[in-house]
């Protein structure tokens, strides 16, 4: 788990000028900034920019770039936990945490900053302590011991996180240029393996049909499908 990040006890007092953007304005602004290129391109001044004012109006709302980041994840976890509202409490834990699993990967995909950042603020109540809340309550309905739900819930968040950071990792300049298709540049690789030993390679051999031009969205399934038959073993479920 991501560690809270320190706040500081005071901090010096800042005259704020009147906004002219709404909150929610500054939020959206603010996570189409983290879109584009990741947390180092969120500052106050790129903000201001971006919604034509000055920084001196964005103090309205926060006090630093570490306030600004903290809103903008709030604001992204709001509409991760807007989309499972409803589609869980189906009675099956199991169907639950695999809903929200995989609304969480979806998003984290769709903003890879989001999965380095989304619980770095659980020591406060908010977004990010009610999405790691939702992910926990399933397990109460399990015959598990409380370290064994902490450890089931870590290992959930782990295969969400290192799949949809993988797959959100821009892709190779050769994808990206055009000169070669996603599955001719994952083809490079699986021409490469077969032409290994295969007595000093049997696993790489053995696997290379199934990576070659294997889907990363059915490969994160197949982890958290495993993850969650290893919890309902441990359950007796």
């Amino acid at each position: 788990m991501t560690r809270p990040r320190p706040r500081p006890a005071d901090r010096p007092p800042r005259e704020r000028q009147r906004a002219s953007h709404s909150l929610e304005a500054v939020l959206t602004a603010a996570v189409a900034l983290l879109d584009e290129a990741g947390a180092p391109a969120l500052t106050l001044r790129a903000l201001a920019t971006r919604l034509g004012t000055g920084v001196g109006s964005i103090y309205y709302y926060v006090s630093s770039k570490d306030d600004l980041l903290d809103g903008a994840i709030d604001h992204v976890l709001g509409g991760v936990l807007t989309a499972i509202e409803g589609r869980t409490g189906s009675g099956d834990p199991f169907d639950d945490l695999r809903v929200m699993a995989v609304t969480l990967f979806d998003a984290i995909v769709d903003r890879p900053w989001l999965g380095a950042h989304f619980m770095q603020n659980v020591d406060v109540p908010g977004n990010s302590l009610r999405l790691y809340e939702e992910l926990g309550r399933p397990l109460l309905r399990l015959d598990l011991t409380p370290r064994q739900r902490f450890h089931a819930v870590s290992a959930i968040v782990g295969v969400v996180v290192s799949n949809a950071a993988d797959l959100g990792q821009e892709p190779p300049p050769q994808v990206l240029d055009g000169t070669v298709d996603r599955d001719a540049f994952l083809g490079r690789y699986a021409a490469t393996w077969r032409e290994l030993d295969a007595t000093e390679y049997p696993f790489v051999h053995d696997i290379v049909d199934e990576f070659d031009g294997h889907d990363d969205k059915d490969q994160f399934l197949a982890g958290l499908e495993l993850t969650l038959a290893g919890l309902r073993l441990q359950a007796g479920a």
